[in-house]
């Protein structure tokens, strides 16, 4: 587990206190838990770590989850259910510091626990609770008719009338809740360092805040920090507990805030904090030879992309050099697209890219038709059951956290990945995989599911046990293309060894 692996403070004003730095026992008062023995001035970072950023876990951020889990794994916490299936959760600690200097940190969980939102010596969430009550209490009841009356008319012998009535209620309690959802969301009101205040639709305009947005732990941590006049130093999540159904998250691994629901959420209760930015991956600097030629005749390309380099331009501005871009500027007099198949930004390998529209169309139909062998090595961290398989896990897109794909068996579409062993060694092994589909992220998930290999890519910094070692790369390589050249007719084979 990557968590058990083993300055001065900004004088920027406080404000939505209704307590000050008073450090209590948790369980009372301002939940916070002091540290003992109290960790060193050098010791104390002067920037705020990225909450977005998985390699940017404080040691004291991580010294706190440490004694979070201890309790995690307590008879005390025996009851709640943790490790029932699906029964894991998001978890928070945020390190913070009083007004007299005194370090200590908070805890906080996502969600619910145990069937409620507060518990002593837990951060409480950051809505209103009166408020939120004299909704969602009312509200709660409407809920629960409409599923009785729903039930009833599933029951009702009259087949055709039931279905009639039942589609009825259905959309009723759809626009009810539809109703109720922005009431609610407006009992939460976010506080930023310097004392702002702004609601979660102030957040989020012109888009509606996500349903959830405000209950992660990292909110909480911030309200109440806030709330009590504490300065937040830094901040860690990780999941404890059986992984969830979508098989993305493992116990004792740190996450980074979800882009999704917290995102703009923590740009706004941040304001105010000397904290670092969000890193930007793709933006490092490559030289202009590459990437490398593999093979180029008068319709095609075929390139050696180098971990650490977009396929295609980014959103950003700043994120326009990539494969494309280098290749346009190759070759000026070529139109239409060029990359015909992208590679994530860490994985290196062979790319192909078409010089002309109609190679690049009839190179996509090879691809749509899957008559373009792949094949791909890595070397993954963990010692994996059995020599080669087939791997079936359906895929889509985290929408609360692009671009993370999970395992959705209903919504997902089909990603099949064949495997086979190639070498094991220190407790990692080296597989060959074969994709049969071209899903975003197939071969990362894949390797890292529990129902798949169970066991992520070496250096993946999204599905990883860790985040990646410094200057560690992910450990994925496209190594073979093959497929038949649209123009000649020839089979075509290239290979390209992997650097690691």
């Amino acid at each position: 587990m990557d968590m058990l692996q083993a300055g001065a403070a900004s004088t920027t004003p406080l404000a939505c206190v209704h307590a000050h730095g008073h450090w209590r026992g948790a369980g009372t008062g301002n939940h916070v838990i002091p540290f003992s023995p109290a960790p060193l001035a050098h010791d104390v970072p002067s920037r705020f770590p990225s909450p977005f950023d998985r390699a940017a876990v404080h040691p004291l951020a991580r010294r706190a989850a440490v004694e979070l889990i201890a309790l995690l794994q307590s008879p005390a916490a025996a009851t709640w259910g943790l490790q029932d299936a699906v029964g894991g959760k998001m978890f928070g600690v945020l390190v913070a510091e009083a007004p007299d200097g005194t370090l200590g940190y908070l805890r906080a969980f996502s969600g619910m626990l145990t069937g409620t939102w507060t518990l002593d010596g837990w951060a409480p969430p950051a809505f209103d609770v009166a408020s939120r009550d004299a909704i969602w209490i009312p509200g709660e009841a409407e809920m629960l008719r409409f599923t009785a009356d729903l039930e009833t008319c599933a029951n009702d012998p009259a087949r055709l009338t039931g279905d009639m009535a039942h589609q009825r209620l259905d959309d009723a309690r759809a626009a009810r809740s539809r109703e109720l959802m922005p009431l609610i969301q407006a009992t939460y009101r976010l506080c930023d360092a310097t004392g702002a205040v702004r609601s979660l639709h102030e957040i989020f305009a012109p888009a509606k805040p996500p349903a959830g947005a405000g209950d992660c732990a990292a909110p909480k941590l911030l309200a109440a920090a806030y709330r009590h006049g504490l300065r937040p130093l830094a901040l860690a999540e990780f999941w404890w507990g059986a992984p969830p159904r979508s098989g993305d998250r493992r116990a004792g691994s740190f996450y980074p805030a979800c882009h999704g629901k917290c995102g703009p959420i923590l740009a706004h209760m941040l304001r105010g904090l000397p904290a670092d930015p969000p890193p930007l991956f793709g933006a490092a600097r490559f030289p202009l030879t590459e990437p490398a030629v593999v093979f180029e005749d008068a319709q095609l390309v075929i390139v050696d992309k180098p971990s650490g380099m977009l396929s295609v331009p980014g959103r950003s501005g700043l994120l326009q050099d990539s494969v494309s871009t280098r290749l346009r500027a190759r070759h000026p007099q070529s139109t239409g697209q060029l990359v015909v198949h992208r590679l994530d930004l860490d994985t290196s390998g062979l790319l192909l890219a078409a010089k002309d529209p109609v190679t690049f169309s009839a190179l996509q139909r090879l691809f749509s038709l899957r008559e373009v062998e792949k094949r791909y090595v890595a070397w993954l961290d963990g010692d994996v059951a059995g020599d080669a398989g087939m791997i079936e896990i359906p895929l889509r897109t985290d929408i609360d956290d692009r671009p993370r794909q999970i395992h959705d068996a209903v919504h997902g579409k089909a990603a099949v990945t064949a495997w086979h062993v190639l070498d094991r060694r220190d407790g990692r092994t080296k597989v060959a995989l074969h994709p049969h589909t071209g899903r975003t992220h197939q071969l990362r998930v894949h390797a890292a599911h529990p129902s798949g290999l169970n066991a992520p890519i070496v250096g993946d910094r999204l599905y990883g046990r860790a985040a990646p070692r410094e200057g560690e790369r992910l450990m994925l390589h496209a190594e073979l293309l093959s497929f038949e050249h649209p123009v000649t007719g020839a089979r075509l084979r290239v290979e390209s060894a992997a650097p690691f």
